[in-house]
C-alpha cells in the first residue's frame, strides 16, 4: 500500500509530539541535576555543573548501593535466565503428567502481587537466616522471574521449528544438544528481551529490598534514593543528579540490547 507524502508527514508529526511529551520530563531532570546547587553557585558563573554528579555520588553512598544493585541483578538475571530457558523448553516441546496444572502454577507467580505475599515471605526467610542478606533480596525476584521467563520461553520454544528439532535428533543429538545448540543460539531476541526486562524489574525493585533489609545492610540503588532524597528535601539539583545516577545503568543497558529488544517483543507479538 502507498503511503502519500501527506499522510507520511502527519505519521512523523504525531511522533515527534509523542516523543516530546515522553522526553520532557527526562530532559527536566537532566537540566536540573546540572544547575547551579545554590543561588550563590548560580550568581559566580553559569555552566552545566557536573560536579553535582560526583556530589550526589558521595554524599548519597551510591558507590555501594550500586554495587549491591548488580550483584543482585546479575544474580536473578543469571539464575532466572537458565532456569526460565529449561522450563519453558519442557512447557513448550514435551508431553508429561499434570503438564497443564504445573504450568498454571508457574503463572501464579505473575498473577499474585508482591504486595499479598511479602508478609509472610519475610518471616520466612527470616526463619532460614535470610533476611539481610543478598540471597533475601535475590530469592524472591528470582522466583517472580523464573515465573514471567517460563511463560515467555514456552511461547517461544512452541512456536520453534519443528523440523529444526527432528534433523539434529537424526543427527544424533539429544534433548539437553538440541536445547543449547540449536534452540537456543537462534533464539537469541527472546532471550534478549526476557534478560533486558528481567534487569529492569530486578534494578528498579523497591519493596523487597526495603522489607528483606530492615537492617539497611542490603540497599540497592532504587532504596538509596529514597532515602537521599530524605535527606535533600529542597535541594532538588543534588536529588536530580542522584536520579540520573541511578537510572544510568537501566539507560545504557537498553541502548546497548534495543535492537534485539524491539525485534524479540515483535517476534512475541507475532507467535502470541
Amino acid at each position: 500500500m502507498m503511503i502519500s507524502r501527506a499522510e507520511r508527514s502527519a505519521n512523523y508529526v504525531i511522533l515527534i509530539v509523542f516523543a516530546a511529551f515522553a522526553l520532557f520530563p527526562l530532559g527536566s531532570i537532566l537540566a536540573a541535576a546540572l544547575g547551579p546547587e545554590s543561588a550563590s553557585v548560580a550568581r559566580e558563573g553559569g555552566g552545566l555543573h557536573w560536579e553535582n554528579f560526583a556530589t550526589a555520588w558521595t554524599q548519597g553512598q551510591f558507590g555501594r548501593y550500586m554495587t549491591t544493585s548488580v550483584v543482585v541483578s546479575a544474580l536473578v538475571v543469571s539464575v532466572a535466565l537458565v532456569c526460565s530457558i529449561m522450563a519453558g523448553y519442557a512447557f513448550g516441546t514435551m508431553r508429561f503428567r499434570g503438564e497443564q496444572a504445573l504450568f498454571y502454577l508457574f503463572l501464579l507467580g505473575i498473577m499474585v502481587p508482591t504486595e499479598a505475599i511479602i508478609v509472610p515471605l519475610y518471616f520466612d526467610l527470616r526463619t532460614l537466616g535470610l533476611t539481610n542478606t543478598i540471597w533475601g533480596v535475590a530469592l524472591p525476584q528470582i522466583a517472580q522471574s523464573i515465573a514471567f521467563g517460563t511463560y515467555w520461553m514456552r511461547a517461544y520454544f512452541k512456536s520453534s521449528n519443528v523440523s529444526i528439532m527432528e534433523a539434529a535428533r537424526l543427527d544424533g543429538a539429544g534433548t539437553h544438544r538440541i536445547l543449547w545448540q540449536v534452540l537456543v543460539p537462534i533464539g537469541r531476541p527472546a532471550l534478549t528481551t526476557l534478560v533486558l526486562l528481567t534487569f529492569m524489574w530486578t534494578w528498579n525493585e523497591f519493596l523487597i529490598p526495603l522489607v528483606m533489609s530492615p537492617s539497611g545492610s542490603v540497599r540497592t540503588a532504587p532504596l538509596g534514593l529514597a532515602f537521599f532524597q530524605g535527606q535533600h528535601v529542597q535541594g532538588t539539583t543534588l536529588l536530580a543528579a542522584a536520579a540520573v545516577l541511578v537510572a544510568l545503568p537501566v539507560v545504557i543497558v537498553y541502548l546497548f540490547l534495543q535492537r534485539h529488544f524491539v525485534k524479540g517483543m515483535i517476534e512475541g507479538a507475532v507467535r502470541e
